[in-house]
């Protein structure tokens, strides 16, 4: 070969190569030391988030809560978004570049909350899920005494807890604020008072027993004092809740990657919501032919499951199982088994939720709990609380099969840490969302009573997402919110007047029905050019398959740069 053909063929082999290390360069032990100290430094600022991923070294610990603790954590999220912006996309692998986006995602969604909407000083309901001591309680990680021990050291941190909550909550508080607070802490001390004692009096020794008693009535005191203190603050609280509109944009921008115009936004919304309303009039045309639909609803509503929703919710688990199994609609990964149970009193501001491991848990089960309705409500109130078997059945999908329980064991073994840690709010509520009109597409049930429950689930989901908008952005109140439940969400007195405050201290429950149509747009788009319904199983794992991230980061990843809007 001439030399200067060879030294051409050289040259152009040197350049191939530099291409190929520039597509697929190696992965960067920097960056996956980054991930490494950001999770530990997170664990440590947020020691009540790690005992929940199952890093037991923190249990008892809470965080600090002043305004300089506060503006601390600010501070090193601030530090920390600078480092993850700082790496070049060039030297880090697929992973590692999608882990990158992720972080910033992550950072970006708890800023919001902390510095711009300044939740910790404006909404009581921001410090609920951090004092749940269910974790000691009920999660069998540990031998009873193991755990009593942990709660003994929670109890004696909750009253300095309690005075930072108290001494930051700006005053007057809205209205639904001050019920939230009350409903939050009033039933904490409940539960320290009534429940805890219980569950821990299997414990023989004496003298954990005493030091046990000693800190639970301090707990019971601090929790006491802080509901007293906000029913104090009803008289003079007032009807400013309101992010507002621009606040509300940077709220899904921030914490979920969606950069739309606000009324692409609710124009999205409200034609999912007639959707569901138009298959409602059908199906009740074929289940109460001539009937309105409230009687419609109030008929499948009448069909109460057998023993009460808690039984029955744990027949339907094995049904619900069996079906997702049997038509192959997304792998099940693993043998575990979610227990189904009621919810302790502080968390009964919502029907049903379920608790699972994080996943440096091992061998723990989750649990579904279920509310009962509150007893100062009257008799016929209670009585509609309680779901219509087919009504619960979506429930027990959305929360477990193949709901939120699925996903999590999903999430549980995805090759990313941060994937494991960190799931965003309309990933798992958005999935679990998607799952229960899922199972009614391939199939499940089959009639109209059980189309009937699968879209009661849908139109509650939808009336939420219109009424986080309105309640917002428009001046919407939260008795016209209310009535929206009542009216065109098809709820009982009860579920709308508990939904329509819910709206006020959780701007983002919109992100159920958010989150269900950026998976339902993403599975369309994907699954195109894959054969259509027959490519969902893989859908679903390879969506799975990413954790909990910013569900536009997802559609990224699987569609390549030019994904399009996820709307």
């Amino acid at each position: 070969m001439p030399r200067p053909l060879l030294l051409i063929l050289l040259l152009q082999l040197v350049y191939l190569s530099g291409c190929s290390s520039k597509q697929a360069p190696r992965s960067s032990p920097a960056w996956d030391a980054f991930v490494s100290a950001f999770l530990e430094s997170t664990f440590a600022a947020n020691p009540d988030f790690a005992v929940y991923q199952g890093r037991h070294e923190f249990d008892g610990k809470l965080p600090d809560w002043s305004p300089a603790g506060i503006q601390k954590e600010i501070d090193r999220l601030r530090a920390e978004r600078a480092k993850a912006v700082a790496f070049d996309a060039a030297t880090l692998d697929n992973r590692q570049r999608f882990e990158r986006d992720y972080a910033v995602a992550v950072i970006d969604g708890r800023l919001f909350w902390l510095a711009s909407a300044e939740w910790p000083f404006r909404n009581p309901f921001y410090y609920g899920g951090a004092l749940d001591p269910n974790v000691y309680v009920s999660r069998e990680y540990a031998p009873l005494e193991q755990r009593l021990k942990a709660y003994t050291v929670y109890a004696r941190a909750v009253p300095a807890a309690m005075k930072q909550i108290r001494e930051n909550l700006r005053t007057p508080l809205p209205k639904p604020y001050v019920e939230i607070g009350r409903t939050t802490f009033g039933g904490l001390a409940s539960y320290y008072e009534k429940d805890v004692p219980t569950v821990f009096a299997k414990v023989q020794d004496p003298q954990l027993q005493t030091e046990f008693r000693a800190a639970n009535q301090g707990a019971i005191k601090a929790a006491k004092e802080l509901d007293a203190w906000l029913a104090s603050q009803a008289t003079s609280a007032t009807d400013s809740f309101a992010l507002g509109a621009d606040r509300f944009q940077e709220m899904l921008r921030a914490t979920e990657a969606v950069n739309l115009p606000l009324e692409r936004i609710e124009q999205i919304g409200r034609e999912d919501l007639d959707r569901n309303l138009a298959a409602l009039r059908e199906a009740c045309a074929q289940f109460a032919p001539g009937k309105p639909i409230p009687e419609c609803i109030a008929r499948m509503k009448a069909n109460k499951p057998e023993g009460g929703p808690v039984e029955a919710a744990r027949r339907q688990l094995v049904e619900l199982k069996k079906f997702v199994a049997d038509k192959q609609l997304v792998s099940i990964p693993g043998t575990e088994e979610a227990k189904v149970d009621e919810s302790p009193p502080y968390q009964r501001w919502n029907f049903a939720y379920i608790d699972i491991p994080g996943p440096y848990e091992k061998n723990v089960p989750s649990i579904y709990y279920i509310a009962p309705p509150e007893p100062n409500w009257t008799k016929a109130e209670r009585d509609a609380y309680i779901r219509g078997r087919s009504d619960l059945l979506f429930t027990s999908a959305h929360e477990v099969w193949p709901g939120h329980f699925l996903q999590f064991l999903h999430a549980n073994r995805s090759s990313s840490r941060f994937g494991q840690v960190f799931v965003g709010y309309a990933f798992a509520e958005g999935w679990g969302h998607y799952a229960e009109e899922l199972m009614w597409e391939a199939g499940l049930g089959g009639d109209p009573e059980t189309h009937i429950g699968q879209l009661l689930n849908a139109l509650l989901r939808n009336v939420r997402y219109m009424s986080a908008i309105g309640l917002h952005t428009h001046g919407m109140t939260v008795a016209e919110s209310e009535k929206m439940f009542r009216e065109q969400g098809y709820q009982d007195a009860g579920t709308a007047r508990q939904q329509a405050r819910r709206g006020t201290f959780d701007p983002a429950y919109l992100n159920y029905t958010l989150g269900k149509l950026m998976i339902r747009k993403l599975r369309s788009d994907w699954t195109a050019s894959r054969g259509g319904q027959t490519a969902w199983r893989e859908f679903h794992d390879r969506f799975l398959s990413f954790g909990g991230p910013p569900i536009p980061l997802v559609r990224g990843a699987m569609l390549g740069p030019n994904a399009g809007p996820p709307l």
